[in-house]
């Protein structure tokens, strides 16, 4: 005798709370199995990514002649930060693997229609999210720099390699994060979560939020910084807006279209 499986689906076309919550355990682990992976590359990169990470403090003892030298204050500091930084690193390889199953798990609330479009969301946050990280890596120096200028200059500057390491994974990583956040408000749009009218009228809001997050990214002193990296975010929240409000424009018509089908 056979045994019968639950249905995922019901007959209207709907998952149940249990599908919905295989589903989650099916995505998380498919995740978490592309970090690991990534976090195996990322322990063989983990002494080039270092290097890389220490140039601004190098970069800092060429234009300030100071002596200024990351340490470590306990023994097992230096393996620790290599589990850190493979981890972080593995997570940044992976981005395309966990994007794309946040993407998948949110999938079963879209119409057959709109679920063509979230290989174009998944696309796009990918990027979006290289790009963050990018911009992070690329205000790191700077931040570094005037940090450190506050110190005099016949004073020596020891610097604390978890802490140090901690501020570029805040800096990088979330405003790599950052960056994806409009691809989430236009999937939310295409589910019918929210309307563009509320993303419009949440401007405000949305503006403040940002500028707290990149002031908090970024050091109180450097104003610079941060407006380098609010400007996109907010350029980027706009854009979510418009094609939020051009997907509703097309929705309302084809309600219109056929509310007239219906009357005839």
């Amino acid at each position: 005798m056979a045994v019968r499986t639950p249905r995922r689906i019901d007959n209207d076309g709907k998952m149940s709370l249990g599908a919905h919550l295989l589903e989650l355990r099916k995505r998380l682990f498919l995740a978490a199995a592309g970090i690991l992976v990534g976090a195996v590359i990322g322990w063989v990169l983990s002494d080039f990514v270092w290097d890389a990470l220490r140039e601004p403090i190098y970069a800092i003892v060429r234009a300030q002649h100071r002596n200024a030298q990351i340490n470590y204050p306990d023994i097992t500091s230096a393996f620790d930060l290599k589990l850190k930084i493979s981890f972080y690193v593995g997570l940044i390889v992976s981005s395309p693997v966990w994007l794309y199953q946040i993407f998948a798990f949110l999938m079963p609330g879209l119409t057959r229609t709109e679920k063509q479009y979230t290989f174009g969301f998944f696309f796009t946050a990918v990027p979006l999210f290289l790009a963050g990280c990018s911009a992070g890596w690329y205000v790191l120096p700077h931040i570094v720099e005037l940090m450190t200028g506050f110190a005099p200059t016949e004073d020596s500057a020891f610097i604390n390699a978890q802490n140090y390491f901690d501020f570029v994974l805040k800096l990088v990583v979330a405003i790599g994060i950052a960056f994806v956040l409009p691809v989430f408000i236009v999937l939310l749009n295409f589910a019918g979560v929210i309307s563009a009218q509320s993303i419009i009228s949440s401007w405000r809001l949305a503006v403040l939020v940002i500028t707290l997050f990149t002031a908090i990214a970024t050091p109180a002193a450097d104003v610079v910084s941060m407006f380098l990296l609010a400007i996109p975010m907010i350029a980027l929240y706009f854009c979510a807006y418009g094609i939020a409000w051009l997907h509703d424009r097309r929705a309302a018509r084809r309600t219109r279209a056929f509310e007239q089908e219906l009357a005839l």
